[in-house]
């Protein structure tokens, strides 16, 4: 790597470093003199020291391991057979014929008002978080799946084609090393809006999870849990982009950028 991109690369890091840090201290500064009102927007340093607080006396892991055991069955349950459906649409008309149509109709509709429907069917325990977390996943992770193998290079298709090659290996040797890129955009994308689902289906019927802790503290006003609620899930997104990068980087590694 040449000297000026590692200049560059460590310029974006030290930006990307800086930048939430300097946000926080101009609200630090603007609690402290009185700017922004402080039962609505209270200093970073009290959200960070309640944020303590709840971490020593157990309820806020007990609140983040509810939600990331949620999370993380939706992300497995949504997204196996996102990609298995879309390496099928991206390699077989018939396939793209039966569920193109549906994908389209339905992938508009808002997830999150589909809570109701959830609750109806699978009602107030852990199944109807996991579906709403589930749903969230799959639309990103099989429409970014069907397009990856739709720019696959045909001669590539015909090769294996021609080679006699069995519909297993043709997933596994073909349409998967070469959908792989955007199957990791759509899972990164995926895991975020399953994120953002398991925070609003935790508010309804849960009795544990961040967004219950969210949604509970707002009926009693505490706004400092409410915002350490919200740190923690901004902190969980950004260890899992991190790591799907990572990951990415490790699987994909002729991808750029």
């Amino acid at each position: 790597m040449s000297s000026a991109r590692t200049r560059s690369l460590c310029r974006e890091r030290a930006i990307s470093i800086l930048s939430p840090l300097v946000l926080l201290g101009l609200w630090e500064i603007c609690a402290r003199t009185g700017i922004v009102d402080v039962r609505f927007f209270p200093a970073p340093s009290n959200i960070i020291g309640h944020l303590f607080e709840l971490a020593s006396s157990g309820a806020l892991w007990r609140h983040v391991g509810a939600s990331l055991y949620r999370l993380a069955a939706g992300f497995i349950v949504g997204c196996v057979p996102a990609i298995v459906i879309g390496l099928a649409i991206g390699l077989y008309r018939p396939v793209r014929a039966a569920f193109d149509p549906l994908i389209s109709a339905t992938y508009p509709i808002p997830k999150s008002s589909l809570l109701p429907l959830i609750l109806l069917i699978f009602g107030l325990g852990e199944s109807s978080k996991i579906a709403m977390v589930a749903i969230g996943v799959f639309y990103p992770v099989v429409i970014n799946t069907a397009a990856g193998v739709r720019q696959i290079a045909p001669i590539f298709l015909d090769v294996g084609r021609n080679f006699g090659a069995s519909r297993f290996n043709m997933f596994r040797t073909v349409a998967l090393p070469g959908a792989l890129p955007l199957i990791m955009t759509g899972i990164k994308l995926g895991a975020g809006m399953g994120l953002v689902l398991i925070a609003i289906a935790e508010m309804v019927g849960a009795k544990q999870g961040l967004g219950y802790m969210i949604w509970n503290a707002w009926e009693l006003f505490d706004v400092q849990t409410m915002y350490v609620g919200l740190f923690v899930i901004a902190i969980i997104g950004f260890v899992m982009n991190t790591g799907f990068d990572a990951l990415e980087r490790a699987i994909v590694p002729w991808r750029k950028g």
